[in-house]
């Protein structure tokens, strides 16, 4: 039985009543707009999205990936403790159904869960999916707190260095494809910053916290992220001025045969193993071709607690002279105890390295490049008729076309006006219009006309799939 309520002035309402004129008194004092650090994305954008996304797929399935999709969102206790200071920007949500749980932050430690899950050995996968962050969101260059990631992983035990260059080179080549300009990989090792910190007398139980303060050079100048050091962590001046003698340090082999001279540095076994694994990377790099992207960057830190060895960051490069960095557009780097920290009794170790394409950042630069002449559509044939009355055999053409897999449209009026049909075909670019009219049809034929030129040609219908193919897939 409906439940009823008493209002001020005596009457009586039901309380299904009551909760829609509640609801449309809230729609009427709604002001639009997308959340904080979320964005629409009309047909241009998507056309520009879809077309990005699909020349990154390329490249990964050139390399013999396969993709997995996992939830958007995870056990909370399967997100925490890997990320570090970045586990503040996790979106938690409420218990739902006995479980705790929360959005996902990237796509690797998902992926590293479904390994152990799955108890898998070996994979190469791509996996482009929507995440979250509960970060100050900058529109104009391209964060947000919904955002996509296109990741490519490699995990197995395999010889070093040979996966890890491979991620380089996919960086390299999605980079070149989608031609957002000149670039750099930076390149570092999580194993050769422990030993710089090791020499510079840095405390072990410090080390991440340094880690995470020494990330935001890309962001901050060096006197800030000192200052922090000093005030925010406690470090000793003369400690911190020691850090700096290294992590100002970029170049190519030259600054790492300079490393290999530092006596210091090459008494402590970890970084000798990174300077190893460097080599070797420089060697496979020029191998595949990209040495003249790649740098060796000790500022490079990639705050987050999960990565165990090489990491690597690409950033765009200005016109001036390639020296002034315009952001980070990917990043990755090796991470070889994830996988383990689902499941410490598996026997089986499985190590990993991938990186991230910072698709939304390549995303802006290509949509602030775009003009408004771009298609929005695929639409290959648009089925017009000449006068009325033909509205059956422009359905009866329009089915045979796309039983015959074209991609073909027309007009949802009975009696559309010609001229506004050829007039959307030239707005939205579409190659070519079949033309209805009584006295053609009688004869059993068609015209074909060409949008971009306006030239006509009479077709017979038994040969107007064989003619369309001709033009629109003729090599």
């Amino acid at each position: 039985m409906e439940k009823s309520v008493t209002n001020a002035n005596g009457t009586t309402k039901g309380r299904d009543e009551e909760t829609e004129e509640s609801s449309k008194e809230n729609n009427r004092n709604l002001a639009l707009k997308t959340p904080k650090g979320a964005r629409d994305h009309g047909p241009k954008a998507m056309a520009i999205r879809q077309r990005l996304l699909n020349q990154m797929i390329q490249v990964f399935r050139k390399h013999g990936a396969e993709t997995i999709d996992t939830p958007v969102f995870e056990l909370k206790q399967v997100l925490a403790g890997k990320y570090g200071e970045d586990a503040k920007l996790i979106y938690d949500l409420k218990d739902q159904g006995g479980e705790l749980l929360a959005l996902r932050y990237d796509l690797t430690v998902p992926f590293a869960r479904y390994i152990s899950m799955n108890n898998i050995s070996t994979i190469k996968r791509y996996h482009i999916a929507k995440v979250y962050r509960r970060d100050n969101p900058q529109i104009m260059r391209g964060r947000y707190r919904e955002f996509f990631q296109c990741d490519f992983d490699i995990a197995g035990t395999f010889d070093p260095m040979l996966p890890d260059a491979e991620c380089i080179k996919v960086v390299c080549e999605i980079l070149h494809d989608v031609g957002v300009g000149d670039f750099k990989v930076k390149l570092n090792h999580r194993k050769l910053l422990d030993g710089i910190f090791q020499a510079c007398k840095v405390p072990p139980e410090m080390f991440h916290t340094v880690c995470s303060s020494i990330d935001k050079l890309d962001k901050i100048p060096w006197d800030a992220v000192r200052q922090e050091m000093i005030e925010q962590k406690g470090m000793k001046e003369e400690t911190i001025d020691r850090i700096a003698s290294y992590v100002t340090l970029h170049g190519g082999l030259e600054l790492l045969n300079q490393l290999w001279e530092d006596e210091q540095l090459t008494r402590i076994p970890k970084a000798c193993e990174a300077l190893e694994d460097l080599q070797l990377l420089f060697q496979y790099c020029k191998l595949l071709q990209v040495a003249n992207n790649i740098s060796l960057d000790l500022s490079l830190a990639r705050g987050l607690d999960y990565y165990t060895g090489i990491i690597f960051e690409a950033v765009l490069l200005s016109n001036d002279d390639n020296k002034l960095s315009v952001g980070s557009v990917a990043g990755g780097g090796r991470y070889d105890n994830l996988v383990g920290m689902f499941n410490p009794k598996r026997k089986q170790h499985v190590p990993c390295v991938g990186v991230s394409i910072g698709v939304e950042r390549l995303f802006s630069i290509i949509e602030a490049r775009s003009n408004d002449t771009m298609r929005t559509n695929e639409t290959e044939v648009f089925v017009a008729s000449a006068h009325k009355g033909l509205h059956l055999r422009r359905l009866e053409i329009l089915n045979k076309l796309w039983t015959a897999g074209f991609k073909a449209e027309h007009s949802y009026r009975l009696n559309p006006k010609l001229l506004d049909q050829l007039q959307h075909c030239e707005e939205l670019q579409i190659p070519y219009a079949i033309i209805l009219g009584d006295d053609e049809l009688a004869r059993g034929i068609v015209k074909l006309r060409e949008i971009s030129s306006r030239q006509e040609l009479e077709v017979s219908l038994d040969t107007l799939i064989e003619e369309l193919h001709r033009r629109l897939y003729a090599s």
